[in-house]
C-alpha cells in the first residue's frame, strides 16, 4: 500500500531538518524497513513536507514504531523543528492523504 503524508516544518527550521535527515540513525532505518516499509521518500516545497510511504500495511508499520526507544528519540526531535508532526497515535493511520485523482 501507499500512503501519502503531510507534515510542516517550523519556520526557520529547513536546513537543520535536512541536515538530519542526512544522519537518521541505522537503528531507526533497520526498524521501519523491518515493520514493512519497503519506500520512504519526502519531498519538501517552503516549510511543506509530503511523505510517500510504501509498505504493507501502514497500521501495523506505525504500531511497530511507536514505543522503540530509537523512533520515540528521533520524533523527538523533529517535533523540535516541525509545525505538524508525524502521528504515531492509534488513530495515525488515519491520517493519510486522500487521494484526489490518480492517474487511470
Amino acid at each position: 500500500m501507499r500512503v501519502a503524508l503531510h507534515t510542516r516544518l517550523r519556520p526557520g527550521a529547513e536546513a537543520e531538518y535536512l541536515k538530519a535527515h542526512q544522519g537518521v540513525p541505522a537503528e531507526l532505518l533497520a526498524a521501519i524497513r523491518a515493520a514493512g516499509a519497503t519506500e520512504w521518500t519526502i519531498w519538501r516545497s517552503g516549510l511543506d513536507l509530503f511523505h510517500l510511504v510504501e509498505c504493507a500495511d501502514y497500521d501495523l508499520l506505525l504500531g511497530s514504531l511507536a514505543d522503540l526507544p530509537v523512533n520515540i528519540a528521533w520524533q523527538a526531535r523533529m517535533a523540535d523543528l516541525l509545525d505538524v508532526v508525524h502521528d504515531y497515535s492509534p488513530d495515525g493511520g488515519a491520517a493519510g492523504l486522500p487521494i484526489a485523482w490518480q492517474l487511470p
